[in-house]
């Protein structure tokens, strides 16, 4: 690595400790139900909202009521925007005569951008008109990354509160994240993107003529405002198929360390807000340190491994071939950035739930590939998506109570809450669905024809692929390796399946745990507490988290990218 990857590296690091902690003290205040700042530009926005949709601004709901709330706003928005993509060849704003998406595509999609997914099958300039991509994906876009904010919001509220029979309002929490936090943010960072030189305007395709005489068709549309969202929202659906290694996605530097900062600033904002909401800001801050740690530890490998190059091409071609300010293993990867950055970029998106890359995971070497997939073993927490984070990361601090308090023979305690068996059957549940829906769709894929069919490299490589891709479906990332087809009938189906699994199957235990929690009487510490606002239960969270990754996906990894790596240099 040189001098001016780890500037970058720092850049990133200072930009979010100076921001993060303003948003997340923000985002408290927004959901405490008080005078928050913006609320004479904010409260008629939501004022209007309410009318309109018969909704209390001032009700609440208990858990089940919350979670049917969820799952039924989500299961009408992933209707429409099904039908969105059907219809799409009648519909205005189609410029390019795009015709309608069939059937099984348009139902992964739909899956897919409805779970904060946004998995693609699809080349996003020749597939979706203008229409589905503003009105449709974009939207959703803001849906899903609102949703998943509010399981966490309401997550807090259980284990804060004592005594309380509810969680807060679903419809209430929507609104005010979605008009006072993502828009705000998305607008902003437009303007942003459009000054580094993104696409934004409505017309068609421009096809120009080469000097060979030929002619290339470059594609248009509203693109920064859909980049935006798709980083902030932890997305990733970009609209071109290259995402954001696309020039009119991604033109230079800065824009590539803006796109890195918006997709960390929300799920490092989170553990201020819940840190705030609970009166105890350290609190927030030991579950930010694990979540820091991870994220260092992944993205400083990973950048560590591919700009030491690939030892498969002899270094002296390498040197030869490529400036030195670029290096190590640049196959796959924009020369506009260079091998270290990328590899950050990539790293955070797989550490958030953000399926954005600005280069080819398939290209990265075996161990670099393998730091990737294992970022998302982890079950976004390092950092993790918006909201999914901070409630994967908040569940595995009850698992860590859990399992302190069986060393020392005491009820373990979390914020003043015992940890019970109720609790902890939900605890297991959430751990194992995901696991389970990852490798048990990548089992059975292996052991069929149509799924091996798929599988374009052979070996190591080629496990890695499937296991990739339904690690990515199930942890609602989204991102993919390149050598592996997705586009059939049978993936978008069980890709789709594999989502749904890993966004609401598991929403449903934590708002349960929220319920659960909220009901309890806050007790307070005794000698025997295990304090959870220090270093060491920081270390403790730490460890458990990568201990669970270990036992449940370390044979999978080891037939994968460790297989990869150590035939490669026999």
């Amino acid at each position: 690595m040189t001098l001016n990857d780890w500037l970058q590296f720092l850049v990133v690091v200072v930009a979010l400790a100076l921001t993060a902690p303003f948003l997340g003290l923000y985002m408290a205040k927004v959901y405490s139900n008080k005078k928050a700042p913006g609320d004479r530009m904010f409260s008629p926005v939501e004022r209007v909202i309410y009318r309109a949709s018969g909704i209390d601004p001032d009700g609440e709901q208990r858990w089940k009521t919350y979670a049917l709330s969820l799952l039924m706003f989500s299961l009408v928005s992933g209707v429409v925007l099904y039908l969105f993509e059907r219809l799409q060849g009648h519909l205005p704003l189609n410029p390019a005569h795009v015709a309608g998406v069939p059937a099984p595509l348009a139902w992964n999609t739909a899956v897919s951008f409805l779970t904060n997914t946004n998995w693609q099958n699809y080349s996003g300039e020749s597939v979706m008109s203008v229409l589905t991509q503003m009105t449709g994906l974009s939207v959703q876009n803001f849906l899903s990354a609102a949703a998943g904010i509010v399981v966490a919001v309401a997550l807090i509220r259980g284990l804060v509160r004592g005594r309380s029979s509810t969680i807060g309002s679903f419809w209430v929490d929507l609104t005010r994240t979605v008009v006072r936090v993502l828009l705000p943010l998305s607008v902003l960072g437009a303007i942003v993107l459009v000054a580094t030189g993104v696409v934004q305007d409505l017309s068609a395709p421009h096809v120009v003529h080469t000097l060979a005489g030929g002619h290339q068709t470059l594609p248009s549309g509203a693109i920064a405002s859909q980049e935006t969202i798709k980083d902030l929202g932890t997305n990733g659906g970009g609209p071109f198929n290259a995402n954001s290694a696309h020039p009119f996605e991604n033109p230079n530097g800065f824009s590539n360390l803006f796109e890195i900062w918006l997709l960390l600033v929300i799920p490092f904002a989170l553990p201020f807000t819940f840190g705030k909401m609970a009166g105890k800001l350290r609190q927030g801050i030991a579950v930010l340190t694990a979540m820091v740690v991870l994220w260092m530890g992944s993205g400083i490998a990973v950048m560590v491994i591919e700009s030491g190059g690939n030892h498969v091409v002899p270094q002296s071609i390498t040197q030869k071939s490529t400036p030195s300010v670029i290096g190590g293993n640049v196959t796959g990867k924009e020369l506009r950035f260079g091998s270290a950055p990328s590899a950050l970029f990539n790293s955070s998106a797989t550490g958030t739930s953000t399926g954005a890359v600005d280069s080819m995971s398939d290209s990265y070497t075996a161990l670099g590939g393998g730091v990737l997939l294992f970022n998302m073993m982890l079950g976004e927490v390092s950092p993790g998506g918006t909201g999914s984070g901070l409630y994967g990361m908040l569940i595995l601090a009850i698992l860590s109570v859990f399992i302190a308090g069986l060393m020392v023979g005491r009820t373990p305690e979390y914020l003043g809450k015992k940890i019970q068996a109720a609790e902890m059957k939900l605890v297991v549940i959430y751990v194992l669905l995901v696991p389970f829906a990852a490798l048990g769709f990548a089992a059975l894929s292996i052991m069929l024809s149509s799924g091996r069919a798929s599988i374009l490299n052979p070996g190591a490589h080629g496990l890695t692929e499937m296991v990739y891709a339904f690690t990515s479906a199930s942890n609602n990332n989204g991102s993919a390796f390149a050598g592996f087809n997705g586009a059939t009938t049978y993936f978008n189906t069980t890709l789709g399946l594999a989502m749904l699994v890993g966004r609401f199957a598991v929403m449903v235990p934590v708002l349960a745990i929220a319920g659960s929690l909220g009901r309890k009487q806050v007790v307070p510490d005794s000698l025997g507490t295990l304090p959870t606002d220090t270093p060491l239960f920081a270390t403790l969270l730490t460890g458990v988290t990568v201990i669970i990754v270990g036992l449940t996906y370390f044979p999978v990894l080891a037939l994968g990218p460790l297989v990869e790596h150590f035939v490669a240099h026999v």
